[in-house]
């Protein structure tokens, strides 16, 4: 990373998120946005649009991931903040596809994220079975994750 503009937009996205854990959203949309007229990463429009998703701008927030998703169609954030944030706006049979994409997309950390989400999605059209699948498998990924832990006993207890 030796060019100086990469450096700067790596600089501006640390502060950046920085910035956004301590609260301070204008400051760091502000930052990522300089971070991407350097250097667009699909990192920093995930980030970007987790920021707007914090200030209730939620179709900026898909908008950011979609330009996420056209720099780097592997990295599998995009895809399930898109499902997350369509779960949000009581359009979960939308977000299905992006989930599903989230799971089987070869760079992504969490996807455990994307199956609790799913499953998420799927409680919302009252497809338990479908769901429990899912909340299931976030726990193999992610033994004692406690939201898919907890979403699964509802359902369970549901169900009796």
């Amino acid at each position: 990373m030796s060019d100086p503009r990469t450096r700067l937009a790596a600089e501006f996205l640390k502060r950046a998120y920085q910035l956004q854990m301590q609260g301070e959203l204008e400051l760091a949309a502000r930052l990522y946005q300089r971070s991407i007229q350097l250097n667009p990463t699909a990192e920093a429009h995930t980030f970007l649009g987790w920021t707007y998703h914090f200030q209730g701008r939620l179709e900026d927030a898909i908008a950011e991931c979609k330009r996420a998703i056209e720099v780097d169609p592997h990295y599998g954030n995009p895809y399930n903040d898109i499902g997350a944030y369509l779960i949000e706006l009581g359009r979960p049979a939308e977000a299905i596809p992006w989930l599903e994409r989230a799971t089987r997309s070869a760079r992504y950390a969490t996807y455990h994220f994307a199956w609790f989400n799913l499953g998420r999605a799927y409680v919302a059209q009252e497809m338990f079975t479908k769901a429990l699948e899912c909340f299931s498998h976030a726990q193999d990924i992610e033994p004692g994750y406690e939201p898919a832990v907890e979403a699964e006993d509802r359902i369970k207890r549901l169900l009796q």
